[in-house]
């Protein structure tokens, strides 16, 4: 048991050394070379968060808010599936109610591109605006993020930004734009985070842009935007949750993170699972047992829609600041890799792994790894989601909540593993390798 624990708190460990650099969730506040530590764990953390404003129908309100901050000339992004939908429609209408001038870009690619993201920066360069809006769900919010910050910086090379090892990884020190995310999907907290992720397709490798500074001013979450999802999109969506709840929670505690920080500057956001952060892992996961097969199920069902709406946000600030992990990490090559799968329900004209189903399909082999470091809560949250541990021992915490999982996704009909979208065998040294960057 001993031998295994110390397995899976190595694995961990490398994953959280690696989030200052590669994954495409992490983000730091700097990129500086670390000094000599004082301690060889970390001793404390912090925590760090957009402003979020929620309600029914807040949408209205973005147009007084860019008003507020005194814009003259608003970019507004979203995708070509959205521009024609009451999300996009309802701030459109507020910003012409409220006098504000904007221009409107609109073709986001759904799982962007270094390609999609560059197109997007050259429209805010020429544009010269002094805020964003980004109406859309995270890849929408993504782009957004790429554009405000390389229009603020417009004399830096792409790669100047982008984590290292694959780019420079610098620290990014030009003041952005006001910018406001308002989410349609309930799913990737992109809200709340300093994050944007791309396809780097000369790698073929997923990762990211990352500091706290392209974080938006504020996320808007206004739970009508939620109602337009179709079924498949509710799904995948909630799956990205789910397991930004449960690794969150399952991430190596913040008092065993290696190397302790001369310098708070250096402390990454992924600090390891914290008092915080478990708040609003749990809180998240309860959510989704709760509610996410009747947004799934019933599209008219607005409680349950509006709820997984604050379960993305609530899951958001946990793993935003605690981390994920395996999950994640064995999913950017499983969608980076995609051969032929188009998901259903995603109206793209590429091949299309959905992020949360990319994350989901390992969970289950997942957990039951990483039992060994916390079966206790691995079992608190195969309970949550629905299993009976009375007579549980805590040596089957991962096998419990394995199979707590695979009932749960098999209700929701997920896709049956990764031969289930595209890949075989023979797969299996290039799905590794993709992995690999994101653990070292």
């Amino acid at each position: 048991m001993a031998g295994g624990r110390e397995r899976v708190a190595h694995l961990l460990r490398q994953l959280q050394r690696a989030a200052c650099q590669c994954p495409a969730h992490s983000h730091t506040y700097s990129q500086a070379p670390e000094h000599a530590p004082l301690r060889r764990t970390d001793y404390a953390f912090e925590m760090a968060v957009s402003n979020i404003r929620y309600g029914e129908g807040v949408t209205k309100e973005v147009g007084m808010d860019l008003h507020n901050l005194g814009a003259r000339k608003v970019c507004v992004m979203t995708d070509q599936n959205l521009c024609q939908l009451p999300p996009v429609k309802a701030v459109l209408n507020s910003l012409t109610k409220n006098g504000i001038t904007f221009q409107m870009y609109d073709d986001v690619r759904v799982e962007p591109t270094d390609q999609s993201f560059m197109d997007a920066i050259t429209f805010a360069k020429k544009g010269e605006f002094d805020a964003y809006v980004a109406v859309g769900g995270g890849s929408v919010i993504d782009t957004c993020k790429a554009a405000n910050l390389y229009s603020s910086s417009p004399e830096s090379d792409f790669l100047d930004y982008v984590n290292a090892p694959i780019g420079k990884g610098k620290s990014v020190t030009v003041p952005l734009k006001p910018f406001i995310a308002v989410p349609t999907t309930a799913g990737t907290g992109s809200e709340t985070t300093g994050i944007a992720i791309f396809d780097y397709k000369e790698l073929k490798v997923k990762t990211g842009i990352a500091s706290r500074a392209i974080k938006p001013t504020l996320g808007m979450i206004d739970p009508l935007h939620t109602i337009h999802m179709p079924e498949r999109v509710v799904a995948n969506s909630g799956f990205d949750v789910l397991c930004h709840a449960l690794e969150a929670y399952t991430a190596l505690p913040y008092k065993m993170r290696s190397p302790c920080p001369s310098n708070p500057i250096n402390r990454p956001a992924y600090q390891g699972s914290n008092p915080i952060s478990d708040v609003w892992a749990v809180h998240a996961l309860r959510i989704v047992a709760e509610y996410l097969k009747r947004a799934v199920r019933m599209p008219d069902d607005h409680e349950a829609r509006a709820n997984m709406h604050l379960a993305s946000a609530f899951a958001g600030i946990g793993f935003g600041n605690a981390g994920v992990h395996l999950c994640h990490g064995m999913s950017y090559p499983i969608s980076g890799l995609v051969k032929s799968y188009r998901a259903k329900d995603y109206n793209v004209d590429h091949p299309l792994v959905p992020h949360g189903l990319s994350v989901v399909l390992t969970s289950p082999a997942v957990f039951t790894f990483t039992a060994e470091m916390c079966p206790e809560r691995h079992l608190e949250a195969a309970e949550i989601l629905g299993a009976d541990i009375r007579t549980a021992k805590i040596k089957d915490a991962g096998l419990i909540l394995a199979d707590t999982l695979r009932k749960f996704l098999f209700d929701l009909n997920v896709d049956d593993g990764l031969a289930a979208i595209g890949y075989s065998k023979a797969d299996i040294p290039a799905l590794v390798k993709g992995t690999l960057p994101q653990l070292f």
